[in-house]
């Protein structure tokens, strides 16, 4: 079988930047395993599948995400990237496409050269660092907070959040599915790193499922609901986000880096 493959930089306005993600379109779902196999081969952050919905008109499809280890739930630049695809690449000329996924219903809708994703705030829940994720990030943050099986933890100062290098072996052991390290900014309102080795990802470059904790957290902190950020990592992703309500707004540029065929 034969089946089309776009890989495409999201969060960015250059390749080689931003965050990577490969992009498969599928008529129908295929084996669970054969998706991870597929994620596992391409071996990036995430490769996204999607299926068109039926309904009136087009516009809706089925999204699912894919790491080289597992199936997850959200995943921003993915999605990003999955519009991208569809746009520029399979001539798709609505106003909105509407993704179903493990997250509930996602909207992405073009404005400029920006894509605009809608997706859930997620509340924060005041929380402690354990000793063995202190070990593995190697500096004590000023807050800790927990969302769904993650931990975020601030920091003073952007300085602090480029000269910490964990320690992925010990960070892996955690509890925890992945640690989010932020801080304020100079450059913009704030900045931030993410990391997953649980996940098969060290450090991923630009994640925009991040800003469904960090958004909520830096409007309060700041008492502005439209924030810019900065993914601190050596691809750098630049993102800008708004809260709305329960959901937040993210918005970001991507290109296509290829496009080709795989058998499977």
């Amino acid at each position: 079988m034969k089946l089309k493959i776009y890989q495409v930089d999201a969060f960015t306005d250059k390749i080689f930047s931003g965050n990577p993600a490969a992009v498969i379109p599928l008529n129908e779902w295929l084996a669970d395993q054969t998706l991870q196999n597929i994620a596992a081969e391409n071996n990036l952050a995430e490769t996204a599948f999607y299926i068109p919905l039926p309904g009136d008109g087009d516009g809706r499809f089925h999204l699912r995400w894919f790491t080289p280890e597992n199936e997850v739930d959200l995943c921003g630049h993915a999605t990003i990237a999955s519009a991208f695809v569809l746009y520029h690449q399979e001539n798709f000329s609505g106003e909105e496409i509407i993704f179903e996924s493990k997250s509930g219903k996602l909207t992405v809708r073009k404005s400029g050269d920006n894509f605009v994703l809608n997706f859930p705030a997620y509340s924060l829940n005041p929380a402690e660092a354990t000793n063995d994720v202190l070990n593995a990030i190697g500096k004590i943050p000023s807050e800790v907070f927990s969302m769904n099986n993650d931990l975020m933890l601030v920091y003073h100062d952007q300085a602090t959040l480029q000269m910490i290098k964990p320690d992925f072996g010990k960070l892996k052991q955690c509890a925890a599915r992945a640690v989010l390290i932020t801080a304020p900014s100079d450059e913009a309102d704030f900045v931030y790193r993410f990391f997953a080795p649980k996940m098969g990802i060290d450090e991923d470059p630009a994640t925009g499922s991040a800003q469904c904790s960090l958004i909520p957290y830096w409007s309060m902190r700041l008492s502005k609901n439209i924030l810019s950020s900065i993914q601190l990592s050596k691809r750098k992703g630049i993102l800008k986000g708004e809260l709305i309500s329960n959901r937040v707004e993210i918005s970001g540029k991507a290109v296509l880096y290829l496009k080709g065929e795989i058998d499977v």
